[in-house]
């Protein structure tokens, strides 16, 4: 479960964050308010490296960049987040710079953890419609699907789901596919039980 520290009272800052210690924990802000998440399940991490071997490979033949948590995404001076995944096309690459990627991403991926879920599909994905990011995917593990959320009108309406076997596109990323397996962080063959 997602843990939010301090309420009612201080708001944090962008600054508050550089001054906590590397960890092993993901610290975002959302609205001042602080949300501290353990490290992900394996299959999270999975899930994230087939995204990442994708994204890295779009890069190479289309530019752009690609970056996985702990990468911030500074929205705003107390809106600071570690989406799972995110893409910046070529066009927006002033936008990176060395300590975080500063405005929005063309593109986030958010993967489902039971620590995050509910923050993910709630107070995420209406902040990153409020700061205008034009896709949102969210890899709901527990569902087996994608839902993708694309930004009309300054808000995110309902999402096409997009279900194992299925393949994941976006006209903000012309060319990319991901399978819906790989994005499930699915693997190749069964994990070993403890009767195998």
């Amino acid at each position: 479960m997602a843990l939010s520290t301090e309420p009612g009272g201080r708001r944090f800052r962008y600054a508050d964050l550089a001054a906590f210690p590397d960890d092993n924990v993901i610290r975002e802000i959302i609205d001042g308010e602080l949300i501290v998440t353990p490290a992900p399940t394996t299959r999270h991490q999975r899930a994230v490296t087939n995204f990442i071997l994708r994204f890295g490979a779009y890069r190479n033949s289309h530019g752009g960049d690609a970056f996985a948590a702990p990468t911030g995404v500074f929205l705003a001076d107390d809106n600071v987040v570690e989406p799972d995944l995110l893409f910046v096309r070529a066009d927006h690459l002033d936008r990176v710079e060395l300590a975080f990627v500063n405005g929005p991403p063309d593109l986030v991926v958010e993967i489902s953890s039971p620590s995050t879920r509910r923050i993910d599909i709630g107070r995420k994905r209406e902040l990153y419609a409020r700061f205008e990011i034009p896709e949102y995917w969210f890899v709901d593990l527990d569902a087996e699907r994608v839902e993708i959320y694309r930004l009309k009108a300054g808000a995110y309406g309902a999402p096409e789901l997009v279900y194992s076997s299925g393949t994941l596109s976006t006209p903000q990323l012309p060319g990319l596919q991901v399978s819906v397996d790989e994005a499930l962080g699915n693997p190749q063959h069964p994990l070993p039980t403890a009767d195998s």
